[in-house]
């Protein structure tokens, strides 16, 4: 991962937050996981974008990585001691002896030394800070279920983070199956002044009944009987936010889709997919005498032949 948003965004450090969202909006569309099926290249810029736009686009964040307080992860950054050479009124290195030796503080000061040379380092490893260590905490995984329909409108919901620890959890509007919430400092325990961990939170969505995911659409098979078919007319179709009113044109095959605009899954950033219902028309469970009496009166058209297209 590149570690200066502002290059992963294409924004300078003076830009304003109207331009981070816009920027942000702008490079999520044209490298989401659902625009890039299998292309894991397209998969990894989508990743650095978004964490270039949480560090970015959170006011306080910004200003912290700005200060080097923090990296692109929202990790802490080490502390850095600097040695200054002074010299003596006669001109001589205030830090030597007469024998030529460097008289240092001692180990501490030899080892924050050693530890600024070395620069940055990662989010488990500790670091000297005067006389103390410090040590991130570990982020600890966990796998939390929730229902289709949660994880399309959004909830709280409570997860469990080990025996008698429990917490409660804001599943985002449009959540996918297999997708990660972080809870900042919710992991394991940082030493001393150490930063607590992460606790990673991966998120199954249980299959539906009926509804079944497609990118930010939603598909639906839709029952219609021959009548509603053949005369067309109102008919209930059921939507993530419930149900709504369809007129359904006369003579309407099966395989038919019905388009609903916006009534799908939320869209990263704005926006939402629309929901595809395609009907299927369904005989009556049991054999109905009247509706076989008026088959027999129908007149066969020779002309007619719904198989023709399966010549050989």
């Amino acid at each position: 991962m590149r570690q200066d948003p502002y290059e992963i965004l294409g924004v300078k450090q003076d830009a304003s937050q109207k331009d981070i969202r816009n920027a942000f909006r702008k490079l999520a569309k044209k490298y989401h996981p659902d625009l890039n099926p299998g292309d894991r290249k397209a998969e990894e810029i989508f990743k650095d974008i978004s964490a270039a736009n949480e560090i970015l686009g959170d006011e306080e964040k910004r200003g912290r990585f700005d200060r080097g307080e923090i990296d692109i992860n929202g990790v802490e950054r080490p502390t850095f001691h600097e040695h200054r050479q002074y010299a003596g009124a006669d001109g001589s290195d205030a830090f030597s002896d007469d024998g030529g030796f460097s008289q240092f503080g001692g180990f501490e000061d030899i080892f924050a030394s050693f530890m600024s040379r070395r620069g940055g380092a990662g989010p488990n490893t500790s670091h000297f800070d005067g006389a103390q260590f410090r040590s991130r905490g570990a982020d600890v995984h966990y796998t939390m279920e929730v229902s289709f329909l949660d994880a399309i409108n959004g909830t709280t919901a409570p997860v469990s983070l080990g025996p008698g620890s429990s917490l409660d959890v804001k599943i985002p509007a449009g959540t996918r199956d297999g997708q990660v919430l972080r809870l900042r400092g919710k992991g394991g325990k940082g030493t001393t002044k150490g930063q607590d961990g992460d606790a990673l939170i991966e998120i199954k969505v249980k299959p539906h009944t009926f509804f079944k995911r497609d990118g930010n659409d939603i598909r639906v098979e839709i029952p219609i009987t021959i009548r509603e078919a053949v005369l067309g007319g109102k008919i209930k179709i059921p939507t993530p936010g419930g149900y709504l009113n369809v007129t359904l044109k006369p003579n309407t095959n099966t395989g038919t889709t019905l388009r609903l605009k916006g009534k799908g899954a939320p869209k990263t950033g704005d926006g939402h997919g629309d929901l595809l219902a395609t009907v299927k028309i369904v005989l009556p469970e049991k054999p109905d005498p009247d509706l076989a009496a008026l088959m027999e009166t129908l007149p066969e058209k020779s002309n007619e032949d719904p198989r023709k297209h399966l010549n050989l």
